[in-house]
């Protein structure tokens, strides 16, 4: 099938879902919280609309008839990348109030991959337990801490190792960083 969805939530590092929707291969779905809407511009230059055209279909947060809302639609991976602790509190506790979560909650019932791409820093014991019981629940929890045996020598890099690990979650091929030897 090779469909794909991208959601980017509120948390710093809009930039990993820009990432991911110019590296998948397919079909890209991309769905931009309220909050991110604010944060793409300031973090990474590029305006709403330049995201958007890097995705194959955009869905607003708040259309809740999207066709990812719905189990019988078929993708074969969501990435929430960047993933608030918000969203992934929502998760955990199976609140569907916007598009990005109930396409999440799609992804744990129909047991769909769903790779989170967290970023935050320290966590609480509350955000452990909600990533644990996502994790539990088939959700693949990818903190941002990328890896440096690769010799990264800019920002980018350290960006491409991590939207390089998610690819490797849906077994894409990539040269985005040097394996390990």
């Amino acid at each position: 099938m090779d469909r794909y969805v991208v959601a980017i939530t509120g948390a710093s590092g809009s930039i990993y879902g820009i990432r991911l929707l110019q590296e998948l291969p397919g079909e890209r779905i991309l769905v931009v919280s309220k909050t991110a809407k604010g944060i793409i511009p300031v973090e990474t230059g590029y305006s709403l609309e330049q995201v958007y055209a890097m995705a194959d279909r955009v869905f607003e947060d708040d259309d809740m008839s999207a066709a990812i809302a719905s189990g019988s639609y078929g993708f074969d991976c969501m990435f929430v990348a960047p993933c608030s602790e918000s969203s992934v509190a929502k998760f955990a506790c199976g609140v569907a109030d916007t598009l990005v979560s109930r396409a999440a909650s799609v992804c744990i019932k129909e047991g769909r991959k769903l790779v989170l791409v967290v970023r935050e820093t320290p966590k609480s014991m509350i955000m452990l337990e909600n990533e644990l019981k996502l994790a539990r629940s088939g959700a693949v929890i990818m903190d941002a801490n990328p890896g440096f045996y690769h010799g990264p020598e800019t920002v980018g890099d350290l960006v491409d190792f991590i939207v390089g690990r998610c690819l490797d979650r849906i077994g894409a091929e990539h040269s985005l960083y040097r394996r390990w030897e």
